[in-house]
């Protein structure tokens, strides 16, 4: 073979060998966000002086309660606490100490330790849609979920390269019994991903099914002394805790593992329409609910949550990427941090019904500001819609792709001698171009946030395409990452034994669907 063609099959091979690793399958995912940036922070000392106080009021004065929870009466009394009936009035101060033993920061532990995340301190951790009954994509409209359903959204989690977290109820699988359906759920999140995941908390026992089922899937020992599973508890705002999931808590406190302490906020109704009246009741709530959880354990870890919208007063219906719910998540932030804790808030919010203009324009305020308030941990950071009513198949990876920016932003300004690019500058000289000197060569790859779906090209292109716009390219996109899934590896005899668990456990028990 003469040279030329020894060269053109040089050439070929290379080409081919560059076009194999563009196509090829690769999973991959970022670590979570450590911020370079400042939070924002928008009130005065004065003001969260007469917040903590404010908030100080009303446990002392007004008090909170606990009802159908006569151990949560007890321990409340046996630390101080004014306790008639239902009632429980904290006197000043209790609450803050009690809540000074729970850790400012900690790590979740993943079936895969390069999937670990540090919930605390600069890191921002996202995970997906949490809780609707509804599921929507562009073929089948808007519909009840099913198991099927969740299980794709597990397997979009584990191949979305920005999320860090597989997250728990991401949709409602309305064909299981609800009496059993945590159980499919958490085998979906344990054998389909190996990210973090969350556990169940609509009754203490599937709180406890989610605690022996991380002991089958981590081992017992590992999970007495790790947290492997961080959960949300809702308190039923105002001021009111419920004892299904303080029961929930009870049982992730005592096992150590986090729980997200969250007031249930929409501002007009379950909170007063002001921005400082909301805070201080968010503060009241989150007090009451973290030192109730070091009552049970001191040391659990817990997470200062405000899941915070306003009201239409015209519809009644909960409005988002709001002004004022920007105002309280920021005070919110500063607020946890200085209690020294974890913070969770903001996500994908948004009230459209559909992944359009409306639903761009709220989950972009909504989203930025959860990175700027310092957040630690997002929940509903992609798929929401409707209100949280929906999750949406198309939104899931919008807003997946979106998320790539908050980790960009969240570098800030590299200002290293890389970053300050004199060399570049220099060769380039006046009225030259910057695309093919050594900086941009060395550098261009990983200059630039890229999307997986919006799209960039000219309108010619565009349109031969098909003009196409953003909803059909996240129909593709969902389309090639649930055929490029790839399952992660799991010991074989773990498997099985989390499938006898889940079998013999739905076999004890009758179907509930209420």
């Amino acid at each position: 073979m003469n040279e030329v063609a020894e060269g053109r099959r040089a050439r070929g091979g290379g080409g081919a060998a560059r076009r194999a690793e563009r196509t090829a399958v690769r999973i991959e995912c970022a670590k979570f966000i450590e911020r370079n940036i400042p939070n924002l922070e928008i009130l005065n000392d004065e003001a969260l002086e007469i917040i903590e106080t404010n908030a100080e009021t009303i446990l002392e004065e007004i008090g909170v309660n606990f009802v159908e929870n006569p151990e949560a009466l007890l321990r409340w009394k046996e630390a101080g606490a004014d306790v008639r009936g239902e009632r429980v009035r904290i006197p000043r101060g209790l609450a803050r100490a009690l809540c000074k033993t729970a850790p400012s920061s900690y790590v979740q532990h993943a079936r895969n330790a390069e999937r670990n995340v540090t919930v605390g301190g600069k890191g921002l951790v996202l995970a997906p849609v949490y809780g609707p009954p509804f599921v929507r994509d562009a073929d089948g409209g808007r519909r009840y979920a099913t198991l099927d359903d969740f299980q794709k959204f597990v397997k979009l989690g584990y191949m979305s390269k920005w999320l860090h977290h597989s997250g728990g109820t991401v949709c409602e699988p309305t064909d299981i019994p609800v009496n059993k359906r945590h159980l499919d759920m958490l085998y979906a999140h344990m054998t389909l991903s190996d990210k973090p995941y969350m556990g169940s908390v609509t009754e203490p026992s599937r709180a406890e099914d989610s605690v022996e089922m991380s002991k089958i899937l981590f081992g017992s020992d590992f999970v007495d002394q790790n947290t492997v599973m961080t959960s949300l508890i809702n308190i039923n705002s105002p001021m009111t805790f419920d004892g299904i999931m303080m029961g929930a808590l009870e049982v992730y406190a005592k096992a150590n593992q986090a729980a997200i302490i969250s007031p249930f906020i929409v501002g007009g109704a379950m909170a007063p329409v002001t921005v400082a009246g909301t805070l201080t009741q968010v503060l009241a709530e989150v007090l009451a609910g973290v030192a109730y959880s070091q009552l049970v354990r001191k040391g659990a870890p817990v997470i200062f949550g405000a899941f915070v919208t306003s009201i239409d007063m015209n519809s009644g219906a909960p409005t988002f990427g709001t002004p004022e719910a920007a105002h309280i998540t920021y005070g919110a932030g500063q607020l946890a941090r200085r209690m020294g804790l974890p913070y969770r808030s903001a996500g994908s919010f948004c009230g459209s019904k559909l992944p359009d203009a409306q639903a761009a324009y709220e989950t972009s305020n909504s989203l930025n500001m959860g990175l700027l308030s310092g957040v630690n941990f997002m929940l509903h950071a992609c798929g929401w819609l409707e209100g949280g009513l929906v999750s949406s198949f198309e939104k899931f990876v919008m807003d997946a792709d979106q998320l790539g920016t908050l980790h960009h932003l969240a570098k800030g300004i590299d200002m290293s001698e890389t970053g300050q690019a004199m060399d570049a500058i220099r060769e380039v000289g006046p009225g030259g171009h910057y695309l093919g000197c050594a900086h941009t060569q060395a550098n261009f790859k990983q200059a630039f946030w890229r999307t997986e779906i919006l799209d960039y090209k000219p309108y010619e292109t565009w349109e031969e395409e098909g003009a196409r716009d953003t909803v059909q390219l996240a129909r593709e996109r969902v389309t090639k990452l649930l055929n490029d899934y790839q399952k992660p590896a799991i010991d074989p005899a773990i498997e099985e034994a989390l499938t006898d668990y889940v079998a013999r456990k739905k076999a004890a028990v009758p179907d509930a669907f209420m």
